[in-house]
């Protein structure tokens, strides 16, 4: 029979095999542990940033966990603590991205679907960060992630590709100096067209007036033009093809009312219009090696990073920074929270299997239900409340109290305090703090 255990280090201790191996080394190389005070082992520090960053506790209430488990340490302390983790959770998270070679599709091709989302600060009334992530489009697994401020627009310069990859994306990237820099490294592409933000010519090097070219095709069927893609100022260019598919009646009206909506000022011009009744995807896979129809169903599975995104945001609260925008402790938190998410992730493949959510074959599920699930079943692991010693609960009061201001906390006035005991020799019980 399994014996209880009695110690939350060895409770926490199973989340560490999902973690890489150099988590304590790197601790130590990266300054992040330099000397032990309240906090003794590169363990409990993690735990510390797993509260702060994973189950977003605030500092106080994470000084009073701690103080629970452990010995006591004031919410100052734990933030000059997480302020020194920035460089070792930045190591530890590109150590759970390796890029791992995965299952050979037709000519050893792998599909990485790319995207971004926002993130803002409290309070904030615009974007203060960005999350660049890109995810095996087979796998679903991210292979990798980055963290920009509000300056860094979506472009596939952010990312690491190699020959044989081929990068989906959605329009947001369809620049010619992010094409171009994909290309350079190897990279094949399949990116929804912006036919407004590039240059369009033909083979020869003509104008292709893409609206022109399109309007015999009938509804539901697919074009394919050979083009090159420039930019302005000449410098960058790209060769490959646009597969254009004509929507229907009712889904190109559709789309041009959105279109509409979108244009704040006036009217959208008629060319606009026009193309917003087309999917028009660009690619520099030759219609041999990728029929326009499978290029296009392709593309249509790149809504999984969607759907991968709004689960963490929903499920872990991904894009609600808990600091203010640019300081140290927002830097541990984007990139703690980033690890978090990961960890999770790879707990649940190992406890399900990598193949249970995969692309490429029959699907039971997705991820999103058993996603919060096993957030649930983490949380007391990382907060060891099993263990929070009973004669700790005073010097938890003290640590989690509210310090001196000028708006003082709420109590009754004295006359109220008077009916409640009317007797002036009765004495009642020390009221206990109250928040």
């Amino acid at each position: 029979m399994q014996m209880p255990l009695t110690d939350p280090d060895t409770l926490f201790e199973e989340l560490l095999q999902d973690l890489p191996a150099e988590v304590c080394l790197l601790a130590r190389e990266c300054k992040a542990l330099v000397r032990a005070k309240k906090i003794k082992t590169p363990e409990h520090l993690l735990r510390v940033v797993l509260l702060y960053c994973g189950l977003d506790k605030p500092l106080r209430e994470v000084a009073g966990i701690f103080t629970a488990l452990y010995e006591s340490i004031t919410d100052q302390s734990v933030a000059e603590r997480l302020r020194a983790c920035g460089p070792w959770v930045k190591a530890l998270l590109r150590r759970m991205l390796p890029l791992v070679p995965v299952a050979a599709l037709p000519e050893g091709k792998r599909f990485l679907v790319i995207d971004a989302s926002t993130v803002q600060a409290p309070g904030a009334t615009g974007i203060d960060h960005r999350l660049h992530l890109c995810m095996d489009l087979v796998s679903l697994e991210f292979v990798e992630v980055l963290v920009t401020d509000v300056h860094s627009g979506e472009t596939l310069k952010h990312f690491r590709l190699t020959p044989g990859d081929v990068a989906v994306a959605d329009r947001g990237y369809a620049h010619p100096p992010g094409l171009s820099a994909a290309v350079k490294q190897g990279a094949e592409l399949i990116v929804r067209l912006n036919p407004f933000s590039v240059v369009l010519c033909t083979p020869t090097g003509q104008p292709l007036a893409l609206g022109n070219a399109l309007k015999r095709q009938p509804a539901e069927t697919i074009r394919t033009l050979a083009v090159v893609i420039g930019s302005a100022d000449g410098q960058h260019e790209v060769r490959g093809w646009v597969h254009a598919y004509r929507l229907s009646a009712e889904q190109a009206n559709r789309a041009r009312q959105k279109c509409r909506q979108r244009h704040k000022t006036g009217q959208p011009r008629a060319e606009a219009l026009f193309l917003a009744g087309w999917v028009v995807v660009f690619t520099t896979l030759a219609p041999a090696v990728l029929s326009a129809a499978t290029l296009l169903a392709v593309y249509r599975c790149r809504w999984q990073i969607e759907i991968a995104i709004k689960r963490w945001k929903s499920v872990l609260d991904v894009d609600a920074l808990r600091a203010k925008a640019g300081s140290a402790l927002a830097e541990v938190w984007l990139h703690g929270k980033l690890l978090y998410a990961l960890l999770v992730e790879r707990r649940m493949r190992r406890t399900l299997g990598a193949g249970w959510g995969r692309l490429d074959q029959a699907r039971v599920g997705t991820w999103w239900r058993l996603w919060g699930r096993l957030k649930d079943a983490i949380a007391p692991l990382i907060t060891g409340a099993l263990f929070w010693q009973a004669e700790a609960w005073e010097a938890c009061l003290q640590v989690m109290a509210e310090r001196p201001r000028r708006r003082k906390l709420q109590q009754l006035p004295p006359e109220a305090i008077a009916l409640l005991y009317p007797r002036e020799d009765s004495k009642h019980e020390e009221l206990p703090l109250a928040a």
